[in-house]
């Protein structure tokens, strides 16, 4: 039985791929381990999985200025120590990184214990944990060809990003009843984030009324963003966040509004559902989101919005521009030709295991 660390967290994008590849890990009897940080949303969504979960200390990379950046390198240092630690103990065949700032420290101790690394980046350019990660990898996969020109020519490769089978086998019936919905209005699925959107769920919520005219409306807010107010609202159902009933809800909707990352936009493209995106601003992010939409919009797959641009009346014509035109999104994602990068990402795993 060959052994593999898998690594990667912040934010739910850094943990959906990896929660993709576990079953096929799994049905060719890898004994599987997942290092993660202490609090952070990998936590729950792989021990869900049935995985062994191990937290390590880990520091926030920031491109801003902020106190915590002459503390957070400690912090670092500290899980580089705890990652060589449990790499000792589990000798791991191979390490996954998905990047994410927890997973700088595990690739820097894989390198000091001579474990091969093999490194995914789903977005156009590579975040700064890719970055820093990247002399420690063997091998980086990638989602988008034009990425293939940022990384080292020697170690990229386009195997597309791994999408997870369960949210193609949803059904609309249960995730109408999930919602109480009674199915007589086309439904429209919100999702800011794991990590929520203010601006995005301020948005919806100031053209509730307007939009549950036309719609129902399902939101998925982010953690702490419900709004109790409007708990028995007509038509409108909220979540903090939402698991294994996703797939449901995804069967459920007919539109989708969704911030651009990329683990996200692909899992749209996957499900051929018509979507707007909001990528994050240049001023909130590096700009990653607006490239991903950037390159969704040229292609027909996607609507896009900018966040400059949202207010109640653009998000408004945006969402009814959208689903009168949306059998034309369907038409071209149809014709995509981005594939599920499951069996692509498993095969360099295992290569670099040999």
């Amino acid at each position: 039985m060959k052994r593999i660390i898998l690594t990667g967290g912040g934010t739910a994008g850094h943990v959906t791929p990896n929660l993709a590849l576990i079953p096929k890990l799994k049905e060719r009897d890898w004994e599987i381990l997942y290092i993660g940080s202490y609090t952070g949303i990998e936590k729950k969504l792989i021990e869900d999985a049935g995985i062994e979960y191990v937290g390590i200390s880990s520091g926030k990379l920031r491109r801003y200025f902020d106190w915590k950046n002459f503390t957070d390198p400690f912090k670092v240092i500290r899980g580089y120590f705890q990652a060589r630690k449990i790499i000792k103990k589990f000798k791991p065949d191979v390490i996954f990184s998905k990047g994410g700032f927890v997973a700088v420290p595990v690739t820097m101790a894989a390198a000091h214990k001579k474990v091969p690394v093999v490194a995914h980046e789903s977005d156009m350019t590579p975040g700064l944990a890719n970055k820093l990660s990247a002399p420690n990898a063997s091998r980086i996969c990638c989602n988008f060809p034009e990425t293939l020109k940022y990384l080292p020519k020697e170690k990229a490769v386009l195997t597309g990003t791994p999408i997870r089978e369960e949210i193609l086998t949803g059904s609309r019936e249960r995730g109408l009843e999930f919602c109480g919905f009674e199915g007589n209005k086309p439904v429209l699925l919100v999702i800011g984030g794991s990590l929520g959107s203010v601006k995005v769920n301020n948005a919806v919520r100031s053209i509730l009324d307007k939009l549950s005219e036309q719609f129902d409306i399902i939101h998925i807010c982010g953690k702490g963003n419900i709004d109790e107010k409007l708990s028995n609202k007509k038509g409108y159902i909220q979540f903090e966040y939402v698991d294994k009933e996703l797939k449901d809800l995804f069967a459920a909707s007919d539109l989708l509004v969704s911030r651009a990352g990329a683990n996200a936009i692909c899992e749209i493209l996957a499900l051929k559902k018509p979507n707007l995106l909001i990528p994050l601003s240049q001023a909130a992010s590096r700009g990653d989101q607006i490239l991903n939409a950037e390159s969704f919009e040229k292609q027909g797959y996607s609507m896009v919005l900018k966040e400059e641009d949202l207010n109640d009346e653009s998000l408004l014509n945006a969402v009814r521009e959208l689903y009168d035109s949306r059998d034309s999104y369907v038409e071209k994602m149809k014709s995509s030709v981005l594939s599920d990068g499951v069996m692509a990402v498993l095969n360099e795993i295992e290569n670099a295991a040999l």
